[in-house]
Formats: structure tokens, C-alpha cells, sequence
């Protein structure tokens, strides 16, 4: 067998579609039953945030943006709702990338063709009255949410049709290589490939132990939160780049259709074992206190909270690598799944090519 991805998330179906576009035919070994919640690819929607100060990403995420136009209209309608994002906060030069702030960021949105727009916080409260914002306010246009479990849907269904394979309840107990290729031990049996790509999320140190050097994989249990909306919007998604101390972390949310308003704190969970996550609800009593001084048009007596897993590099930076026979798509520390088609273009690059590299901040250290 010429390829095996190792995680059936958005990463790996990603991976898997790019790559048949290409003419392979990978086969896409998942853990857990299609449709589950236990990793950070599941439910309705996940924010496209562009309010990036650094390159590479911003290159990601033009790749990105390509695999999501390809993929096109999907039951009436396309897989990113650019509804807009709103990114506000006197700490946007620590939460944004590279020291830089949102006069910054709208330059080099600008610069890329990116539509960019600057106001202060009236004038955005005018806009969006649901909402509050401290003074300088980015608005773009080119952003809003990604169709999350529809984007699943599509990618498996794009992958099959074209001759991949995935298989679900199917989980990796180990990955072997060596000098001719890469031994994967499943509880169905051993699987030989040549090459395997490994983007099991929570589950990655774990499976990679041994056979790559990577950096510290924290996972923590986080539980954001949908809540009521007591006015029809309209509602941009959001990132709001908090002082040191004046939060417990960055905020970030999105409108999901027939959930609500979702907010959540950026990285605040406790970490967990994957293998026996709690998915138990925390920092609910301050997440309402949020809702209720920063969003006079939600109810914050109201919410209903969802779990996810992050899986966070010391810098936040993700790992997109090669080693040998193994390629490896990790660390995406909350912020990963509007990017998945530009970073399954670029896991496919290194599975074919074993001079690619990607960006160089990407890369495991040598």
C-alpha cells in the first residue's frame, strides 16, 4: 500500500481528498465511529478567522481558501459562509501574531487583496448592535464560518468517489518504521505502507513516541458555549484580543444556525488525557459574566456548552513535517480547521515529495 493517514478528522480527510486529486489512493484509518465528538473536527461550524500579522499563515491560508473554492456548493451552498469577522481588543498585538496590531493586520490583509476595513467602536456598535467593542474595530468582509460537519461529509465523499478508502472504528495501536516503509499495527491487523501521515490530534504523541521528535503536545478540554440571541443580528463571527488580566484568555465565536451565538475563551481548559476526557463544562459562571458586559443582545442566562479538545504547541505554532516514512499534521491549538484544506495540500506535498518543506515555522525543530 502506497499511503495510510492515520486520523479521520478534518485534517486527515483533507489530506485524503488532496491526494486524490493527485491520482493516489490513500487509505484513511479512524478510531471512532463517523459523526463523533471525541476529538476537535466535530459539530456545525468552526470560525474563518483571517486576523492573522504573519505570512505563513496568511499563505496557508490563501492555500487554504483555493481547497475551499474547489470544493464548492454543497447542498445549496458553499462550505464557508463569509457572513464577515470582527476582531477588536487592546490586546491584539500579543493575540494576533508577531506583535502586530489591528492598523497591522488590516495593512496586510490589503495588501494580499483582502478585504479590510477599520472603525472605532461606535460605529461598530452601530453596525452589529448585539455586540460591544472596545475602540478600534477590524472588519473583513472575507471571513465568517467554515460548514464544519458538512465539510466532513464532503471530504470523505470527495475521497471515496475518487478511489480512497476510510475506515472508520478502525483504531492504530502503534506505527512502526523502518528503512523501506511504515508498519501500522491496528486492532483489524497490520497494515504496510510506504509512506503514513499521522493526524490523530489528541492521540498524536502518543502514536508517534519513538519515532519522531516533536514538541510538547498539550491537550485540554475546552467548552465554549452557545447562547440566545435576543436580537435577529445581524451576527459577524468575532475575535475579541483581550488586556493581560482582563479575561481569562482570548474570545472567539461565530453564529451557528439553530444552536446560537457561540463564545468561548481561547485556550483556558484543563488538560486531559484523550483517553479518559472528563467532558465536563468549566469556566461557565465567567463565560456568562463575558456574554453579559461585552454582548447586550445575547442572554447570558442562556447557554448551552459544547467540548472539544485542543491539542497546543509551546508556541501555538503547528507541526507539519516529515521524518522518513512519516509525515505528521499536529498541534493545531484551536485554530486549525479553516486552514485543513491548505494544510492537507501541504501533508500531501511532503507524503510525495521528500525534498518538499513546509514554512519554515512549521517545521520540527533539526
Amino acid at each position: 500500500m502506497r499511503i495510510i493517514i492515520i486520523g479521520g478528522g478534518v485534517m486527515g480527510l483533507s489530506t485524503a481528498w488532496q491526494l486524490v486529486r493527485r491520482g493516489e489512493r490513500p487509505l484513511v484509518l479512524e478510531r471512532f465511529a463517523r459523526g463523533h465528538h471525541e476529538g476537535a473536527s466535530h459539530g456545525e461550524t468552526r470560525n474563518f478567522n483571517n486576523a492573522y500579522g504573519e505570512a505563513h499563515y496568511l499563505d496557508l491560508l490563501a492555500r487554504a481558501r483555493e481547497g475551499w473554492d474547489a470544493l464548492g456548493i454543497v447542498d445549496g451552498e458553499p462550505l464557508l459562509r463569509l457572513h464577515g469577522l470582527v476582531s477588536h481588543g487592546s490586546g491584539a498585538a500579543l493575540g494576533a501574531g508577531s506583535g502586530a496590531g489591528l492598523t497591522d493586520i488590516a495593512a496586510g490583509l490589503t495588501a494580499r487583496g483582502i478585504p479590510a476595513e477599520l472603525l472605532d467602536g461606535a460605529e461598530a456598535a452601530g453596525r452589529w448592535p448585539g455586540m460591544r467593542f472596545e475602540d478600534t474595530v477590524l472588519f473583513s468582509s472575507d471571513a465568517g464560518v467554515a460548514r464544519a460537519a458538512a465539510s466532513l461529509r464532503e471530504l470523505e465523499r470527495r475521497t471515496v468517489e475518487a478511489g480512497g478508502e476510510v475506515r472508520w472504528d478502525t483504531r492504530v495501536r502503534a506505527v512502526s518504521p523502518d528503512a523501506d516503509g511504515v508498519d501500522v499495527v491496528t486492532d483489524a491487523g497490520v497494515f504496510r505502507a510506504d509512506i503514513a501521515i499521522v493526524t490523530a490530534g489528541a492521540w498524536t504523541e502518543g502514536l508517534l513516541s519513538g519515532s519522531i521528535h516533536l514538541p510538547r503536545l498539550r491537550v485540554t478540554e475546552e467548552t465554549p458555549a452557545h447562547f440566545t440571541a435576543r436580537i435577529s443580528g445581524p451576527w459577524p463571527s468575532f475575535n475579541h484580543f483581550v488586556a493581560p488580566g482582563a479575561q481569562p484568555a482570548n474570545v472567539y465565536g461565530m453564529p451557528t444556525p439553530g444552536e446560537g451565538i457561540k463564545v468561548g475563551f481561547h485556550g483556558v481548559g484543563d488538560e486531559i488525557d484523550p483517553d479518559a476526557r472528563p467532558h465536563r463544562p468549566g469556566w461557565q459562571r465567567e463565560l456568562a459574566a463575558y456574554v453579559r458586559e461585552w454582548f447586550p443582545g445575547l442572554d447570558a442566562d442562556s447557554a448551552v456548552p459544547v467540548s472539544c479538545t485542543y491539542t497546543t504547541t509551546p508556541t501555538e505554532a503547528f507541526v507539519l513535517d516529515r521524518v522518513g516514512p512519516l509525515v505528521v499534521g499536529a498541534g493545531f491549538s484551536g485554530q486549525g480547521f479553516k486552514f485543513a484544506p491548505g494544510v492537507g495540500a501541504t501533508l500531501a506535498d511532503l507524503a510525495l515529495d521528500p525534498a518538499a518543506r513546509a514554512a519554515a515555522p512549521f517545521r520540527l525543530p533539526t
